[in-house]
């Protein structure tokens, strides 16, 4: 049995445009004895924004002011918005109030962008997971990512182990980090970006042809980016259809030529992202990577629990 826990949404990206699916997480969450708060945020809606830019930005900055802090701070969904927010948000605020604090901030998608930029500022580790109405509002529950969820939330240690067609060979240590691909690439440059040495990078990405995920991974090469990298993880890549003209060129030639030109490792085929069942990983944990006989495995510590 789950211990009841208490849970702010936010929404700094887009509207919820799934209210029925937002409604169906918040009475699954209630009936189980967890607290919601904010729950305005589902509702509220500026052109295709969950609200506008200042009362979004206000979700994630009120978070440094709370006399209490909840146990578990979860995205209502993803879309746009979140990068119109970073150069106001207060990190500095927030470092003082939720460093080495036993909170969850949990989302995925264009959450990342404020998940990466508060790891760049303050250190704050979050987690890259599940969102409330994508995946606790689906019509059909992922045992898979519910199971994942909690374990991670409430482990300080925890093992994820897979199946993978990678030809890779080997066991890699660095800080786990990433989330969505194209969000990352949105990062370089900018002061929001992580400066991860030996960085175990995971991605994903939804609605992104394989050419335009090639495209995004030499643009973390030319930046320099992967050379810091000791393996990268490759999580879902969805809602993507090839088409003749392609001839062959699909994800696994993709992951390939990143081994060939750029000497890393590439294990693929983590249950990670846009789909169903998803893992919840801690950007910025330390991580233990190994690789034998295309059986993955995964195992973090440092990241904040649960009490």
């Amino acid at each position: 049995m789950l211990s009841p826990r208490s849970i702010r949404l936010i929404a700094p990206s887009g509207y919820c445009h799934n209210q029925d699916a937002a409604q169906r997480a918040v009475s699954r969450l209630q009936a189980q004895g967890h607290q919601l708060d904010n729950l305005s945020a589902i509702t509220r809606r500026f052109q295709r924004f969950a609200g506008e830019d200042g009362e979004r930005l206000n979700d994630v900055n009120q978070l440094a002011t709370l006399s209490t802090l909840p146990d578990i701070v979860l995205a209502v969904r993803g879309g746009y918005g979140a990068s119109r927010l970073l150069d106001q948000i207060d990190y500095v605020g927030l470092q003082r109030r939720l460093l080495n604090q036993p909170i969850a901030l949990c989302g995925h998608s264009d959450f990342t962008a404020i998940q990466l930029a508060l790891l760049a500022q303050t250190g704050l580790v979050s987690f890259s997971g599940p969102m409330l109405a994508g995946n606790f509002g689906a019509e059909a529950l992922s045992e898979f990512t519910l199971s994942h969820f909690w374990q991670t939330l409430s482990s300080p240690t925890v093992n994820i182990g897979w199946q993978t067609h990678s030809p890779d060979a080997g066991r890699w240590q660095g800080t786990l980090w990433g989330g969505n691909l194209a969000m990352i690439c949105s990062l370089i440059g900018t002061p929001w970006m992580p400066q991860i040495e030996n960085g175990i990078l995971v991605i994903e990405d939804v609605n992104e042809h394989p050419f335009r995920i090639e495209r995004m991974l030499i643009q973390l090469q030319q930046s320099g980016i992967l050379a810091r990298q000791r393996a990268i993880i490759t999580g879902s890549f969805t809602s993507t259809s090839l088409s003749a003209y392609d001839n062959g060129f699909d994800f696994a030639s993709v992951w390939q030529r990143i081994r060939d030109e750029y000497q890393l490792p590439v294990i693929s085929e983590l249950a990670f992202g846009h789909d169903a069942d998803t893992v919840t990983l801690p950007l910025g944990a330390s991580a233990t990577l190994q690789l034998e006989q295309g059986e993955a495995q995964l195992a973090f510590t440092g990241h904040p629990t649960l009490r």
